[in-house]
């Protein structure tokens, strides 16, 4: 049988890629530091996977944990012998990984040929290249070469929703019947597995773009301006016309972006947008409004879903209208349970609002960026 590591076996592991890779025929071992969460998959040795609004519940079979604070060298062990990696852990636990990960390359390349695709399945831009980048800073300088030559970090845009939950079984998991994973073909070393669910694209950022600035700008969108209306979950937001009408205009505008930089078919990407709508609007799906809304600093970096589409639109010559309300929305975050909220709001006090915007989303004071940022606060 086939072996795969996975790391990270939270909700979002267990319910999405390890899904997909126990179906595709690899035995799979989770790694993870939650010692109860490790003895469950061990003790169980599968747990089930229920759709939201089905009754019927799929079973996950050959799977097995490592707690890679307890046994280090099971751990080294199997990425020796893993026929793929992959990772749904959150970005900013990447770096923590990476030295075990590096062991155990070190190791394998000593025995074992055979190329090895790493996967980091992340909701951010470019996870495996990150993850490739940590690994590396900790391989000796004698392994590098022979690592590039048989370990691959093809990079990965994934999307499946699954909420917080609280089950009365063991280990199972609720979430949403839709689900993507894209992976680009060039990053890929050896045979290309075939596991279905997983997609294998030549322009990964098309996809990746695509994801971002419809799901993740219309989340975010939905969710700022829920704040500010004082909604605490967005499916009950979505019941407002206001802000529906608000995330179709800013999806409007990434749409247009969307298809003039990428040619999507504008009839299949409409469809794609209005499943998102739907998506959110779903009550079994639904989200507190302060938990999508958190990390406003990241959310507000001009690389990512809000100011990028919008600074791209400005330069093809169109007016980001409805993304600069958001903007604007996400800058008075106030919400004193998110650090990052507590940081911006902090700096603004401090600084004020006009050095803010400058410093956290880049756009200069004589832009027309900020200028529409500013017209909206």
């Amino acid at each position: 049988m086939k072996k795969a590591v996975h790391f990270g076996a939270g909700n979002i592991g267990r319910g999405f890629i390890g899904l997909l890779l126990s179906k595709a025929g690899y035995h799979v071992t989770f790694v993870d530091v939650a010692a109860p969460l490790v003895d469950d998959i061990n003790n169980l040795g599968k747990y089930n996977v229920q759709i939201f609004g089905k009754e019927d519940k799929i079973q996950v079979e050959n799977v097995s944990a490592i707690n890679s604070n307890e046994n280090l060298d099971a751990l080294l062990d199997a990425i020796v012998d893993a026929d793929i990696v992959t990772t749904a852990i959150g970005p900013n636990i990447l770096k923590f990984i990476a030295p075990n990960i590096a062991k155990g390359l070190e190791k394998r390349i000593a025995t074992n040929k055979n190329p090895l695709n790493i996967i980091a399945c992340e909701n951010m831009v470019g996870g495996s290249t990150v993850l490739k980048n940590f690994v590396y800073e900790n391989l000796s300088d004698g392994a590098k070469d022979e690592v590039s030559k048989l370990i691959g970090f093809p990079d990965a845009a994934v999307d499946r929703i699954v909420p917080a939950q609280k089950n009365d079984e063991k280990l199972l998991v609720k979430v949403e019947e839709y689900a993507e994973w894209d992976v680009d073909k060039k990053g890929m070393v050896g045979e290309i597995p075939e596991i279905k669910g997983m997609t294998i694209v030549e322009n990964l950022n098309a996809y990746i773009e695509r994801k971002l600035f419809t799901v993740n700008t219309g989340h975010a969108s939905i969710a700022y301006l829920s704040y500010q209306k004082g909604y605490r979950d967005i499916s009950t937001a979505m019941k407002d016309e206001e802000i529906v009408n608000a995330a179709r205009k800013v999806w409007a505008e990434t749409s247009e972006l969307l298809i003039d930089k990428y040619k999507f078919d504008p009839a299949v990407h409409k469809k794609y947008v209005e499943t998102a709508e739907a998506r959110f609007s779903n009550p079994h799906l639904s989200d507190e409004v302060t938990r999508v809304a958190r990390g406003p600093k990241r959310k507000l970096s001009p690389a990512d879903r809000l100011v990028s589409p919008a600074t791209q639109l400005i330069e093809r010559g169109k007016t980001p209208d409805a993304l600069a309300k958001v903007i604007a929305a996400a800058l008075k975050f106030d919400f004193e349970g998110d650090p990052e909220a507590v940081e911006v709001q902090t700096y603004i006090k401090e600084n004020g609002m006009d050095s803010a915007i400058e410093n956290f989303t880049g756009a200069k004071k004589d832009s027309e960026l900020f200028k529409l940022i500013k017209s909206n606060l």
